[in-house]
């Protein structure tokens, strides 16, 4: 006997497309009513499973986690609604959390690459120049379709923000991910480091704070998306404070750029530059944050239908993922009221739908 569950409230099938009547058929979703009663009737406004654009799945504060704190991590993500999750850089192999059907989705990244002692340790590989080119060709060909570079990070010696390679260099790596058929996403704090990412055919920029009009059109004609991580970006008064006494350059600016984070991504948003949801959940930013993720992006000016659209519909197309579809993997979940009109209502979910199964 098939696993039926009916969902009985509106379905959004995207940020303006809204439907009636839907089931969950042994894991599948579909439109035509069965013939069979359903095992369950779920109420509520019922849109795709959200989508952690930067999370890090088996990363702690000191590098690589066991199974057993990997196992709590994608948990407590999949227990907000997160039910896909793009890693951002791990140093563990959690190929093994893709063969369980109660943990998200995962579409791996492999290891951050850094440049030897320009990053935080145990995290990445840290590498010279000499070395990137070859590192990405290896980090592309062991994840599922996405590398993850270290644009910049502090350098001791300028005592500030500074690219962690060469333009140049960079240039060849990603072009050398895109022949294996990989795209490249950069951690990108300061505002130059933009620019050379740009220049490199960069496929997306994280964080981003460092953005300025001049990086705007490019963006847009490029079709590079960005995922702030704001969630991530307020803790840069602490990092600032810390560092003022030895780099007070660094922590001026870190603290500039903390000033006029949602300024940027507004202006980013207007226009017309794509936009994703992610936490940069791990190390320092708990798991199951993309509900303060997407309320971030609102209080940036962000209407709640772009900020669902960050998250879950666009979200879910830009990774070639299903979303709400005949014959899709029923990942959804529902809420209590419009999260169009009511976006706080992402809060506070009604019920978490993964692969069929009724999991909150």
């Amino acid at each position: 006997m098939a696993s039926i569950i009916e969902f009985s409230g509106p379905v959004l099938v995207s940020s303006v497309e809204e439907r009636h009547g839907m089931w969950s058929v042994d894991g599948v979703l579909t439109f035509e009513c069965p013939s069979e009663t359903p095992d369950r009737v779920l109420d509520g406004w019922v849109l795709p499973g959200f989508v952690d654009a930067h999370c890090h799945i088996g990363l702690g504060a000191g590098g690589a986690v066991d199974e057993q704190v990997t196992f709590a991590q994608a948990t407590a993500d999949r227990d907000a609604g997160t039910l896909l999750i793009r890693d951002a850089g791990s140093p563990s192999d959690t190929r093994w959390v893709q063969q369980r059907r109660d943990l998200p989705r995962l579409i791996r990244a492999g290891r951050h690459i850094a440049r030897s002692r320009r990053y935080l340790r145990g995290l990445g590989h840290e590498i010279e120049p000499g070395q990137l080119v070859e590192t990405v060709r290896k980090e592309a060909r062991d994840g599922d379709g996405w590398v993850k570079l270290v644009g910049d990070w502090i350098d001791r010696g300028v005592g500030d923000l500074a690219a962690s390679f060469p333009a140049k260099t960079v240039k060849d790596a990603i072009a050398a991910a895109h022949d294996e058929g990989a795209r490249v996403t950069a951690h990108c704090f300061a505002e130059d480091t933009i620019d050379d990412m740009l220049d490199a055919n960069i496929d997306c920029i994280e964080h981003a704070t460092g953005l300025l009009p001049r990086h705007l059109p490019r963006l847009v004609e490029q079709a590079v998306p960005i995922v702030p991580t704001l969630v991530n970006i307020a803790t840069f008064p602490d990092i600032a404070s810390q560092a003022a006494p030895k780099f007070p350059v660094y922590a001026d600016h870190m603290v500039r750029l903390w000033e006029r984070r949602r300024e940027r991504v507004l202006e980013a948003f207007e226009s017309g530059v794509e936009i994703f949801a992610g936490t940069d959940a791990g190390s320092v930013i708990k798991h199951g944050r993309i509900a303060d993720e997407m309320m971030e992006l609102h209080d940036a000016g962000l209407p709640p239908a772009a900020v669902l659209d960050a998250a879950a519909w666009r979200a879910r197309a830009w990774l070639g993922a299903e979303g709400i579809s005949e014959g899709a993997s029923a990942d959804v979940v529902l809420c209590s009221e419009d999260p169009r009109r009511h976006l706080r209502t992402v809060t506070e979910l009604k019920h978490i739908v993964l692969r069929g199964n009724v999991v909150g």
